[in-house]
C-alpha cells in the first residue's frame, strides 16, 4: 500500500500530519501510554493508513458536487433555461446528468455509500457526446460561469468545467475498487517490474 510505503520511508524522528494533531491540539503524546504495545502514534499512522483511498474518493466525490453547483440551480428560471440548452446542445447525451433525469435525491445517495453513481453518469455522459456536441456543451457552461465567482467564462471555462468533472469522476471510479483487487493488482505490477 503506498501509505506503507510512506510511512516506512519516514525518519524515525518526523511526525506527520495527524501526529502533529494530536501533540498540539489534543495534547496527546505519541508515546502514551507508555510501556505499550500500541501507542497513540502507531494508532494515528493505522488511521492515516485507513483513510487514504476513503479520503481520496470523498473529495473528488465533492468536487464534483462544487462544480455542479457552480452551475444554475434546477428549479430556478436561470436552472431552466441553462438546462434546456444543455439538452440541446448535448441531445441524449445530456440525460445521464440532466436533473430531470437524476435530479431529486441522487447527489444525497453520496453519503449513503452510493459514491460511484455520479461519476458514471457524468463519465457516460462525456463520452456519449460527439466533438461538436461537447464544444456545445462548453459553451453553454462557460455563459453561465463568468456570472459568479469564477473569472473564466466563456467557451473556454465549459472546457474547463468539462474536463475537471471527467478527471473528478475518473478518480471516483477508479478509487472505487475494492481493496482487495488494488492490493493485488499492485504485487503484481511490482513483481512484473522487479523481473523485467
Amino acid at each position: 500500500m503506498i501509505v506503507n510505503r510512506r510511512i516506512s520511508s519516514e525518519q524515525p524522528d518526523e511526525h506527520d500530519e495527524l501526529e502533529q494533531h494530536l501533540v498540539g491540539k489534543l495534547n496527546v503524546p505519541l508515546n502514551w501510554p507508555e510501556d505499550s504495545g500500541l501507542t497513540a502514534s502507531h494508532i494515528a499512522r493505522i488511521a492515516a493508513a485507513a483513510t487514504c483511498d476513503t479520503a481520496y474518493n470523498h473529495a473528488a466525490n465533492g468536487h464534483l458536487i462544487d462544480l455542479f453547483a457552480a452551475l444554475p440551480l434546477p428549479g430556478t428560471t436561470e436552472g431552466k433555461d441553462f438546462w434546456d440548452r444543455i439538452r440541446d446542445a448535448g441531445g441524449s447525451a445530456v440525460w445521464n446528468i440532466h436533473p430531470a433525469n437524476m435530479g431529486g435525491p441522487f447527489f444525497d445517495r453520496i453519503h449513503g455509500g452510493n459514491e460511484g453513481g455520479i461519476a458514471s453518469r457524468v463519465l457516460s455522459f462525456l463520452e456519449e457526446l460527439t466533438s461538436t456536441q461537447r464544444t456545445d456543451v462548453a459553451e453553454a457552461i462557460g455563459s453561465v460561469l463568468g456570472n459568479g465567482t469564477i473569472s473564466v467564462s466563456g467557451r473556454y471555462g465549459g472546457e474547463l468545467w468539462l474536463r475537471d468533472a471527467e478527471m473528478s469522476a475518473w478518480r471516483v471510479a477508479l478509487s472505487s475498487r475494492r481493496a482487495f483487487e488494488t492490493a493485488q493488482d499492485r504485487e503484481r505490477f511490482f513483481e512484473a517490474w522487479r523481473r523485467a
